[in-house]
């Protein structure tokens, strides 16, 4: 668990409490996630993080100091998830079979709607802001590149044809989970994403 002083007037005996950073960063991915960098407000984020605006500040600075701990925080956690579900699961085939449920169980109902903040800030901030967008890129080239290892993976251990065009159908299985992820924004059901996530696998063959 990462910890911040809290501001001075939270303070007891002159002893800085500490709120739980990962925690209050959770609840600001929630925010930026469904309302997008633009129109989060500071208050919103204060009020969803429950720390006062003197206690963000100085831990955050500003909104945009919020808005690039929580895209950090956001991939860890979506990493470190993402990495339980493959645990255990042997074959590059079935580990992008994994991958591909895990979007599915994104791109759905409240989870959906509220949507990716890698694929929102892509959309909303990678143009006008060099961090963010530096941000972004990294964030879609590891995931590019898990694809094309577990993919080169599967063709290593037979479940996936050699002739394949490993880099090419990484890249596909990119911009579809992406694309997963902005579908989700509007609703979709469950079995509309498996259907999709099925299809996709029909291309490693």
């Amino acid at each position: 668990m990462t910890t911040a002083p809290l501001d001075d007037k939270s303070r007891s005996r002159g002893r800085p409490r500490e709120f739980d950073k990962d925690a209050a960063l959770d609840k600001a991915v929630c925010v930026f996630s469904e309302r997008g960098y633009n129109a989060a407000s500071i208050s919103e984020l204060t009020e969803a993080m429950e720390l006062t605006a003197g206690s963000v500040y100085k831990a955050f600075k500003d909104k945009r100091g919020i808005f690039l701990a929580a895209f950090d925080r956001y991939r860890v956690v979506r990493r470190g998830l993402l990495d339980e579900r493959l645990d255990g699961v042997k074959t590059g085939r079935d580990k992008i079979r994994e991958i591909l449920r895990f979007y599915v169980a994104s791109s759905h109902g409240d989870i959906g709607r509220r949507g990716c903040l890698v694929v929102g800030s892509a959309n909303e901030l990678a143009i006008f802001d060099d961090e963010a967008a530096k941000r972004v890129a990294a964030a879609f080239a590891a995931n590019e590149e898990l694809l094309l290892d577990l993919i080169r993976l599967g063709q290593s251990d037979g479940s996936i044809a050699k002739t394949l065009d490993a880099v090419a159908a990484a890249r596909t299985l990119l911009c579809l989970t992406s694309g997963m992820r902005v579908l989700g924004k509007t609703g979709r059901r469950e079995e509309d994403m498996t259907a999709v996530a099925d299809a996709a696998m029909r291309l490693l063959d």
